[in-house]
């Protein structure tokens, strides 16, 4: 054995782990409003920030302790006093904007507290019910996919597929499947006045909150949400059908992928954004890959499996893989869009 080796890679394991931690952290300063807190008011002590967002002293004073020990925060020994630096502000205070992370920390944490079931699953099979996993995977992930909705998907994707636009423009019905909280077709609704469009997901308290937001934002006569398990069919055509990070998820993609062929009128088209990865193991490393692969774990593979589904798992629907089905669910072509994006891939499919 090669002893500077393994001094290393202990090296490396001892600052895997103290990143968990610092995950932990950074999760609950972001529920408790504290780095919003310190972009908005500035540096503060731990009395003062207890002050400023209504928090206990002694849990604020070891919480902006721990994120100084790991860079997140600075601190000021005379002072005392602790300062979110301008540069960190866009990744842990800044919401929903394109570096935002505090979704992200939140579905990860609440991802971990059925940590008993996956363990118990690797020796018994199936899996955590996604009815069954912690809120705060649903609302961090609603809070981490708005920074694509809001920056994205109109400013930078659609350009990209020219004739889905046109349908838009053109006053498209659209149907969004796996629609969530519904803020993608929000947002379409908002920059396309003709459109119509109706949101179809499994979970009643999404589309609760789909609607509600609808409602908010003033498109809510041009939309509806429904509680749909849409690989069963859907219940009218569309000119426009959308999914975003879905398919991966489906209990049946195969099935899912069917209904939303069905689902399109003739010279439909389907977009389809999915986890940029590779079918090649081999290809699929670094650190997104490795946050991707315990997402899977601890909800996209593990839910699918409860279900007795394919648990494809997040970096389950690579090219090849989607191509594949979509050619057996009866898709005429399957094109991947060029663009740049470290998390996803971006598919337009023709009926």
């Amino acid at each position: 054995m090669d002893e500077t080796k393994a001094a290393e890679f202990t090296g490396r394991v001892l600052a895997d782990t103290a990143a968990f931690a610092t995950v932990v952290l950074a999760a609950l300063g972001d529920r408790a409003g504290l780095f919003k807190e310190l972009a908005k008011g500035g540096p503060g002590t731990s009395g003062e920030l207890a002050r400023r967002a209504g928090l206990d002293e002694r849990y604020v004073r070891e919480w902006a302790a721990g994120l100084h020990a790991a860079g997140y925060l600075r601190y000021d020994p005379a002072q005392q006093r602790f300062e979110l630096p301008a540069e960190h502000a866009p990744t842990l205070a800044v919401e929903p904007g394109p570096a935002f992370f505090g979704g992200v920390h939140q579905e990860l944490v609440g991802a971990t507290q059925r940590y008993d079931t996956v363990a118990s699953a690797f020796r018994d099979g199936g899996g955590v019910r996604a009815d069954e996993l912690h809120p705060d995977v649903a609302e961090g992930t609603s809070r981490f996919t708005a920074q694509w909705h809001r920056n994205m998907l109109v400013q930078l994707w659609l350009p990209l597929v020219p004739e889905v636009e046109a349908k838009l423009r053109a006053g498209a019905r659209i149907a969004d499947v796996g629609c969530g909280t519904g803020q993608a077709l929000i947002e379409l609704a908002k920059a396309y006045p003709t459109a119509t469009g109706t949101g179809y997901d499994v979970s009643p308290s999404a589309v609760a909150a789909a609607r509600a937001a609808a409602e908010a934002a003033g498109v809510a006569d041009r939309l509806r949400y429904e509680v749909l398990d849409a690989s069963g069919g859907l219940p009218e055509a569309y000119d426009v059908i959308t999914t975003f990070d879905v398919v991966h998820d489906a209990v049946d993609p195969a099935g899912l992928l069917r209904a939303i062929r069905d689902g399109l009128r003739p010279g439909g088209r389907y977009l389809c954004l999915e986890i940029n990865c590779s079918d090649r193991t081999v290809e699929n490393v670094g650190p997104i890959a490795t946050l991707l692969y315990g997402f899977s774990m601890l909800y996209c593979m593990t839910t699918s499996l409860a279900e007795g589904g394919a648990g494809l798992g997040t970096l389950g629907l690579p090219e090849p893989v989607l191509a594949r089905l979509s050619a057996e669910a009866g898709f005429a072509a399957c094109r991947r869009v060029d663009m740049e994006n470290p998390f996803n891939t971006l598919y337009e499919l023709t009926r």
